[in-house]
């Protein structure tokens, strides 16, 4: 679906008609939030965000992954499998699942990193060890009380931020932000704006640490779209971001198309986008989350995916700070469980 407008409008009468759901729903979000969850016997490290809607959570999971083995760890990411039809637990095999089984998202990770997908996240972690995984990355799942998490990253975009910081469905937040901060280890803002400083502000003062991280596009791929015009679509949170960061590396973007995040590309799409970009000399470039879904259509070899990286302004102190994580973590299941 799209975010409704009003979601980022400072003030909005559909937004207030609509506080008496959100003040059930968030009182609902809250009580969940505050159980007990399964030790699972590994560090668990946590990617969510509090808001629904794009933030970054994918980019900054993978940079967690390949930090994690460069200090040496085996991770493996669980995911809830959003979109698919899978219910799992299932590891993903990008040769054997499609979008439509596990999920757009997944399905992309599983190229560069183990993959699990479960509805159950207690039965899904179970998965991930028998893998041989010595820490677990959840992708999303903050809000979800089924397991312990040992450190929750959140994710916020500079720019966009928590909108008018209403809950659902008055607001994108999943859940009040004063039930979300205390359970916040850790939060990293995604750009250079503003718009999250108020959030920055009181995770600092609980003494957790405030991250900037930029995403950059691969050079690899912007060298091979120099001098094309260039017809970019995509179906993610935030459809913005993909098309400022294209266009930050020069890239010579004509024509713009954004559809519903988690759209589900049909034939007659890339059809349809084929016919344009050829009518009109055009390169047709998407994420590499989209092209996922369109692999298996006629035509879709001609479409460029857009690599991006994300990058830590501070990537030293990211990694101090995992590893202290990493050993509070296995500290505490070390005491805690019978020698």
């Amino acid at each position: 679906m799209h975010e409704p407008a009003f979601w980022h409008a400072p003030s909005s009468w559909l937004a207030r008609l609509l506080m008496p759901l959100a003040a059930v729903y968030g009182e609902i979000a809250a009580t969940r939030m505050s159980r007990k969850g399964i030790d699972v016997g590994i560090p668990v490290l946590c990617v969510g965000n509090y808001h629904v809607g794009g933030a970054g959570k994918t980019p900054t999971t993978l940079a967690l992954v390949a930090l994690l083995r460069d200090l040496g760890e085996t991770p493996v990411v669980l995911s809830r499998g959003y979109g698919g039809s899978l219910r799992g637990p299932v590891r993903v095999d990008p040769g054997r699942h499609g979008a439509a089984e596990v999920g757009d998202e997944p399905l992309m990770m599983a190229r560069h990193v183990p993959v699990v997908i479960a509805r159950d996240r207690v039965g899904g972690a179970a998965l991930a060890r028998s893998t041989g995984a010595s820490v677990m990355v959840m992708d999303d799942g903050f809000q979800n009380p089924a397991l312990t998490k040992d450190t929750s990253f959140i994710v916020i975009d500079s720019d966009r931020g928590l909108g008018n910081g209403r809950v659902l469905p008055a607001g994108p937040l999943r859940a009040p932000l004063d039930a979300q901060l205390p359970r916040t280890d850790a939060l990293v803002i995604v750009g250079r704006g503003h718009a999250a400083d108020a959030v920055a502000d009181a995770i600092a003062a609980q003494g957790c640490p405030v991250w900037r991280a930029q995403i950059t596009p691969d050079a690899a791929t912007v060298a091979r779209l120099q001098g094309k015009r260039v017809l970019a679509f995509c179906g993610i949170g935030d459809p913005r971001r993909f098309f400022n960061t294209l266009r930050t590396g020069n890239v010579d973007v004509v024509v713009e198309k954004a559809f519903a995040d988690h759209h589900p590309y049909t034939a007659a799409d890339l059809d349809a986008l084929l016919a344009q970009a050829r009518r009109d000399g055009l390169t047709l470039v998407t994420t590499e989350k989209d092209l996922v879904k369109l692999r298996a259509l006629p035509g879709a070899q001609d479409i460029v995916p857009f690599a991006i990286n994300l990058a830590f302004d501070e990537a030293g102190a990211l990694e101090t700070f995992v590893r202290t994580e990493l050993n509070k973590a296995r500290s505490r299941n070390w005491t805690t469980k019978p020698r």
